[in-house]
């Protein structure tokens, strides 16, 4: 318990002590900096359930961190390590994270102090049904006012119940599917949103190695095919990063979970893997690959590229200098320490930031809140004009030139955008951009040394000129 409360404590400080340092590269007054910085809602609760003929107290927590843009957005953490600072962190990072990627939310984050594993499913849904009454209680959830998501213990199961409580309440709430996001497609999710945070990393690790000016100061080529990777955590972020970054030719050398570690440097096919995992409980004893009883050992082997996508801080002081990837791509929030961070920027590491680069789980959920406002699936209303205007023009074309395309050539062609194919390219689009924005922002002052606290200058300045446009600050 201590350690736990320590651990949060350190995440939190370190999350301030990166603004601190961004700040001091912009020209916003103090005030307005203080006002940026705070957590401005905090909520704790306690509420009684009855387990088996007992009653159990269970602590939940919900901190909204800025509202200059509302509703607030951020996930529900479920786990036994949840605690006030450490949901503060995560609260204070989903700020910069939306500014980041230009999503129009402010910060928030949750927490309710269970483990899953220790309750059946009855009893995990009477603990968010209840949970999802106490913020109703206190006009904390709304799609106007405050959006959940899935985090680490949830996800699309939590979410359904958290919708359908809000509905219960909010009888004539025309948009209140838009309470929450991550929730399953048949009850107003969007496709594409179980992969979105993994498939974000991927993208922004993509972008980041396709810039042959950075490649060339870390000594590596530009691309990702044959870069070696390894991957900690086998959840929905750490499976996805591993699977897009393996579809794109790049090799997943190492796997690290909390039951260990495997290493193959030949490679290692993901989803052989979890599926090895889910038949044998373990990862372990993986055909071909090198077990590893301590699974951080696994984070120092040989790699070009490591992919932290599990808890906060993972890479410390101790163990930063025995890290030899040249990328830290940061999946997980807060896996490298501050003093971890300073050890990784004297060997000259790339760190890809986690407001940044763990921002497509927030970019498709804004998606899955515009449809559920809009109440229209993305590509109905267009999809088949698209594919038929297209088909009008391959057939002039092949009037006009006598040739002839043959059938599957013509229907990769005349393929009109659907749902998966919009969110997609919108989350591309976002993650692109962002790492470019972001990258130019560290290029346009030579004082900024990673792209962390470039990051957070450009959450700082967009934030900034949102208090600003709000009146209360000159």
């Amino acid at each position: 318990m201590k350690n736990d409360l320590e651990n949060g404590s350190k995440f939190y400080n370190d999350v301030l002590s990166y603004f601190d340092k961004a700040a001091a590269f912009t020209n916003f007054e103090p005030g307005l900096l203080h006002q940026i910085k705070i957590c401005n809602s905090i909520y704790k609760m306690y509420f009684p359930i009855e387990i088996e003929g007992k009653v159990q107290v269970i602590e939940g927590i919900r901190v909204q961190h800025s509202h200059h843009k509302t509703p607030t957005k951020g996930g529900i953490r479920y786990s036994e390590f949840v605690n006030e600072d450490e949901v503060k962190a995560l609260a204070t990072l989903m700020t910069f994270k939306c500014a980041v990627v230009d999503v129009p939310f402010g910060g928030a984050k949750g927490g309710i102090k269970v483990n899953p594993q220790q309750f059946t499913t009855r009893q995990m849904e009477r603990i968010t049904r209840r949970y999802t009454t106490e913020l109703i209680k206190k006009n904390m959830i709304g799609p106007s006012v405050d959006v959940p998501a899935p985090d680490y213990g949830s996800g699309p199961r939590e979410m359904a119940w958290i919708a359908d409580t809000y509905a219960t309440f909010k009888y004539d709430d025309l948009n209140a599917l838009g309470c929450v996001t991550g929730k399953p497609i048949g009850q107003g999710g969007i496709q594409g949103r179980t992969e979105a945070t993994g498939q974000g990393v991927f993208f922004g690790v993509r972008e980041a190695l396709n810039n042959t000016e950075d490649m060339k100061a870390l000594g590596m080529t530009k691309g990702i095919e044959g870069k070696k990777i390894i991957v900690q955590g086998l959840g929905n972020v750490g499976f996805y990063s591993a699977r897009f970054c393996m579809e794109a030719g790049g090799l997943i050398v190492g796997i690290a979970e909390r039951e260990g570690g495997i290493y193959n440097e030949k490679g290692l096919n993901v989803d052989d893997v979890f599926k090895h995992r889910k038949e044998t409980g373990s990862i372990l004893n993986f055909p071909g690959a090198k077990n590893y009883a301590d699974s951080m050992e696994v984070l120092e082997a040989e790699c070009d590229i490591l992919i932290p996508a599990a808890l906060e801080n993972q890479i410390t002081k101790d163990n930063a200098p025995r890290i030899k990837a040249k990328i830290i791509a940061e999946g997980a929030n807060g896996p490298v320490t501050k003093n971890g961070e300073t050890v990784l920027n004297q060997k000259n590491v790339l760190i890809i930031p986690d407001l940044f680069l763990n921002a497509g789980g927030v970019t498709v959920s804004y998606f899955e809140w515009l449809k559920n406002l809009s109440h229209v699936r993305f590509g109905r209303m267009e999809k088949r004009f698209q594919e038929m205007s297209t088909g009008h023009l391959i057939t002039a074309v092949e009037n006009i030139t006598g040739k002839t395309l043959n059938a599957i050539d013509k229907k990769i062609i005349s393929h009109g955008a659907d749902e998966i194919d919009l969110v997609r390219s919108g989350l591309e689009e976002t993650m692109i951009f962002a790492y470019n924005e972001v990258r130019e922002v560290k290029k346009q002052n030579p004082k900024i040394e990673d792209l962390r606290t470039a990051a957070f200058v450009s959450g700082i300045n967009k934030l900034g000129v949102s208090y600003q446009a709000l009146g209360i600050f000159p």
